[in-house]
């Protein structure tokens, strides 16, 4: 059982990735009160250094005897090492929040987004593991949370606008190379996406199913019926990967229970939890990839009545996709026990 203290250790798992950086510095952002910092990665990283909060912190080895006296043990390291290590985290004695996919639905562990599901996290002790959500799901079910409580919600069609960062820093690294080959006049190469990315939409992300969707789009269904606790919500969902180096853009489409007005839709999300609302077209106030780039909230506008049917709504949700949707939400899953 956890017990609360002024500190406490830490261990990042895959802390010399995109996310576990992102993680670092949220801690710091954030004020997590932090006794021992532990870093751990892959052989080809150990011994590294990595500064934080003025202190330098020497990268240490993954292995399963790594996590003894550590409290909170957050993985962003990919699912085969989250497989391997996070149930020896647990057997350690630590809460392990974990960023990838590997445990998302196992029903005996929380799949937790701590604005919608918080008590959620209580269902830790089963096997001492919290799933931390696609990053796509996360920012729509908190900006969905607040209308699906008053008026519930019967149908949710979503597209997204992901940025390459979701992928990692090779299609970073290859959206880059490509603006730099066409300013320059040549060729150019796509090795992380099966099309060049820059001036482009691939309909496409991860590996496509029997079904025709992606696993990315079937993620974004089966989860958010989990973390809503409510498999009756009828869920369809088209993937895009966009030439946008952080956050992702989603246009949602929902159809209620119960009537909701657009004013009345937009009073809601005013005063939702981790919710900022952008939405001024006359002014072309609108969320903005480049705007929600480094900040915490889920940034939410373009919200209007769907006037093709009796009880429908539109809105454009747009957040740091490496933030809260990866490691913003997973320290704010460790902060609910502090």
């Amino acid at each position: 059982m956890f017990t609360k203290k002024d500190s406490y250790n830490v261990a990042i798992v895959g802390a010399t990735g995109a996310v576990g950086g992102a993680m670092l510095q949220t801690l710091a952002r954030r004020g997590f009160p932090i006794d021992e910092l532990r870093l751990l990665a892959s052989q080809r990283s150990v011994g590294r250094t990595i500064s934080f909060q003025g202190e330098d912190i020497v990268v240490q080895l993954l292995t399963k005897d790594a996590f003894s006296g550590i409290d909170f043990a957050l993985f962003s390291a990919g699912a085969a090492r989250s497989l391997e290590f996070a149930p020896a985290a647990a057997a350690a004695g630590a809460i392990v929040v974990d960023n990838s996919s590997a445990f998302r639905m196992e029903p005996d562990i929380p799949l937790v987004v701590p604005e919608v599901n918080g008590s959620a996290a209580e269902q830790y002790i089963n096997r001492g593991i919290i799933a931390n959500p696609n990053c796509s799901t996360i920012q729509m079910v908190v900006a969905l949370k607040p209308i699906y409580d008053a008026v519930g919600i019967k149908r949710i069609v979503v597209s997204t606008y992901q940025a390459v960062s979701g992928t990692g820093a090779a299609a970073i690294a290859e959206l880059d190379a490509q603006v730099r080959a066409y300013s320059a006049g040549e060729p150019l190469r796509s090795e992380v996406y099966p099309h060049q990315i820059i001036f482009n939409c691939l309909p496409h992300i991860d590996s496509f199913l029997e079904n025709g969707y992606t696993k990315e789009e079937m993620k974004m269904v089966n989860e958010t019926r989990k973390i809503f606790g409510d498999d009756t919500i009828g869920i369809t969902a088209t993937a895009v990967r966009v030439p946008v180096v952080y956050g992702h853009s989603e246009s949602i489409n929902i159809e209620t229970f119960d009537k909701i007005s657009a004013d009345e839709a937009r009073a809601l999300l005013e005063n939702g939890a981790g919710i900022k609302v952008i939405d001024d077209p006359a002014q072309l106030r609108y969320p903005l990839a480049t705007e929600a780039a480094g900040q915490f909230e889920t940034f939410v506008g373009r919200i209007r009545e769907d006037e093709s049917i009796a009880n429908g709504l539109n809105m454009w949700v747009v957040s740091d996709n490496i933030l809260k949707g990866a490691a913003l939400n997973t320290i704010q899953i460790a902060e609910l026990f502090i």
